[in-house]
């Protein structure tokens, strides 16, 4: 059993009020640790410890040390690999095999490419004709935003967190982090590392707790804030949008998704069936970037969905350290009741099961878990809730289709614009239905294969602004003209 307080200004603090929550391991249902809930003063410290560091050391420190000090963090991030694997498995019940190859390594990859990349942003100058003759030289600066709050999610705390953290402190930026109260171990953990390499103090602070009436809505309203970070649900989304209104705090935003995934009858089925199963029922479907809607032309439907079904079925629940796992359980009892509200509404509303669609039996030390069976629909409307709305589980539905005018059709008519997937071998083909797709991010042949130097957000209700490369750097700097007379 762990104990987890606030990390504000390079200390463990308890919360003033006393009040805890528990740390639930979500393949057994038991609880791990105990986390202390921060309230208003708590925030409030943690902007002013923020605040403070923004023009005291870490102001002052040249970039090459900065970026220094970042490549340090992302060695000494290695260096506890298998402290930060078993905190992030207990905290998501996720298998080792997935954390070990993804979060983890990503973890640490977000400090080292952010770090080369900040010496490389480039700005631009102008010369300026003048009434005199003289001209004028105008050119452009970057300074650091300021105080950022990072607010994150809880199905890949650790690699999505330090996706926010990595930019903006490579620009000089400070950060409150307040992470999912589901997941808050891996964020306490990076915590000492900063303390273990030299961070100053105040540059990396953390504020635990829940949404609304907690640390979420009093770190995102705070005036002392000036950017605020989140990724996760549309609807949350909104809430910290309406709480950064008063102040006007810039936003960041990724969002929800109801990806499509379009298969042609002319792609490579091996190829497309793997890439489907894994963008459909990795991290047991909690992925914003996942497949949940699944388009195959008629040709190939009945085959694609059999195959597809069997993929499913092979799939294997356990625990996170035992090597022949290969689907980890939801987050929560609260999550699980939602996918399972899904589950039961794609059945009344006429879908055939094609293979899940309940919850799997498992040996008593997992039994109390939050536990569903992976799940594949055909036969629903494409009106019907399940088809609509974002499940964030490890299901499904396949649907045939004829032509690309009709899938392409079918794939945008969504509120949703985060991510699609298109498998075919026509290669003009890939080019024209990838720029109709109205999607942040599209895979031709592929899925979640990603150079984090490019571009990466949503569309429509999926989000604000880009992430990546040094798109991350327009969110997380400030530009300014300067101009001078010659």
């Amino acid at each position: 059993m762990f104990e987890i307080r606030q990390f504000i200004d390079g200390e463990d603090v308890p919360s003033a009020s006393g009040v805890t929550f528990e740390d639930v391991d979500p393949a057994t249902g038991k609880v791990i640790g105990i986390v202390h809930e921060a309230g208003r003063a708590e925030v409030d410290a943690a902007v002013a410890a923020a605040r403070e560091a923004l023009t005291g050391p870490w102001g002052r420190l040249p970039t090459e040390r900065r970026m220094a000090l970042l490549h340090q963090v992302a060695a000494r991030i290695e260096q506890r690999f298998d402290e930060f694997l078993a905190a992030e498995c207990l905290d998501t019940g996720k298998p080792a095999s997935l954390a070990s190859r993804i979060d983890i390594p990503r973890g640490a990859a977000n400090f080292r490419i952010f770090a080369d990349l900040v010496k490389n942003v480039p700005t631009e100058s102008f010369m300026l004709d003048t009434p005199d003759g003289e001209g004028a030289l105008n050119y452009a600066l970057r300074r650091p935003k300021g105080v950022i709050a990072v607010v994150c999610p809880w199905n890949l705390p650790l690699l999505l967190m330090t996706w926010k953290v990595g930019p903006a402190l490579a620009c000089g930026n400070t950060v409150v982090v307040k992470p999912s109260e589901e997941t808050p171990h891996t964020t306490a953990l990076l915590a000492g590392v900063m303390n273990e390499v030299g961070v100053p103090r105040g540059v990396f602070n953390v504020v635990h707790g829940f949404g609304p009436d907690s640390a979420g809505e009093y770190l995102a309203g705070h005036p002392g804030v000036d950017g605020v970070t989140f990724t996760g649900e549309s609807i949350t989304g909104s809430a910290i949008m309406a709480g950064c209104a008063p102040h006007v705090t810039q936003v960041s935003f990724e969002l929800g998704g109801k990806n499509p995934g379009i298969v042609f009858a002319d792609c490579d089925l091996d190829k497309a069936l793997e890439g489907t199963m894994r963008s459909v029922f990795a991290n047991c479907g909690q992925v914003c970037l996942g497949t949940e809607r699944v388009y195959v032309q008629r040709p190939l439907f009945d085959d694609f969905v059999e195959r597809l079904a069997k993929t499913a079925e092979e799939l294997r629940p356990g625990a996170w350290n035992d090597e022949t796992t290969t689907i980890g359980p939801l987050i929560s009892a609260t999550h699980r009741a939602k996918v399972l509200g899904y589950y039961k509404q794609a059945l009344e509303a006429g879908a055939t099961v094609v293979t899940g669609g309940g919850v799997p039996d498992l040996p008593d030390d997992l039994a109390g878990g939050h536990w569903v069976q992976p799940t594949i629909w055909t036969g629903l409307a494409d009106d019907a809730a399940p088809v609509r709305e974002e499940i964030f589980g490890p299901c499904c539905h396949v649907r045939p289709f004829d032509d690309e005018d009709e899938v392409v059709a079918l794939a945008n008519d969504t509120r949703y614009g985060l991510a699609g997937a298109v498998w075919t071998e026509n290669l003009a083909r890939a080019h024209r239905v990838a720029a109709r797709l109205e999607a942040g991010i599209v895979w031709v042949n592929s899925w979640f294969l990603r150079d984090l130097r490019t571009p990466f957000g949503g569309m429509k209700h999926s989000g604000i602004g880009r992430e990546g490369g040094v798109h991350s750097f327009e969110f997380y700097t400030e530009l300014k003209n300067v101009c001078i007379k010659l």
